[in-house]
């Protein structure tokens, strides 16, 4: 597994690093893929539909708008996420049921927590490039988390 700093040191100004505003949640606190977007305010209902699809190994990239309000993952997503092979989700944003979360094998940062659920009103837009905590996520390029951030690279990590 390539860890963040390494990443860092390998691409120098090449790697986008994020704010260090983020927190591991999942039982899996290393994690990789290319990146899948989605850009909710407080309404988790894209969330949801995106995971239902396979991820493929895929991150989970949720611009929440950085509220924190209410939750837009929680451990049914989770466990909806490893059912369906994702490496991981990055909410900006919170989660609950962090206990829960935890213990399972995904890996997961967020913000914060927040025991409220979020509104199922349908808003939202997926597959776009969203920009927040000083970076921007493109979907299809790739992004390391592990406890020292959060890295954003053009290639796979890997070649």
């Amino acid at each position: 597994m390539i860890n963040t700093a390494d990443l860092c040191d390998e691409l120098g100004d090449r790697a986008l690093v994020a704010d260090p505003i983020f927190y591991n949640y999942g039982g899996s606190t290393s994690f990789h893929g290319q990146i899948a977007t989605v850009k909710v305010f407080e309404d988790n209902t894209l969330v949801r539909a995106t995971l239902e699809t396979p991820g493929h190994g895929r991150v989970l990239v949720v611009d929440g708008g950085g509220s924190l309000r209410c939750a837009l993952v929680g451990d049914q997503l989770a466990e909806l996420a490893i059912t369906q092979g994702w490496a991981g989700i990055i909410v900006y944003g919170c989660i609950r049921d962090s206990e829960a979360i935890a213990n399972m094998p995904i890996g997961l940062q967020a913000i914060g927590t927040h025991p409220r659920k979020s509104v199922k009103k349908g808003e939202g837009t997926a597959a776009i490039s969203v920009t927040f905590a000083g970076i921007t996520f493109t979907p299809g390029n790739w992004v390391v988390a592990d406890e020292d951030g959060i890295v954003v690279c053009v290639n796979s990590p890997l070649e």
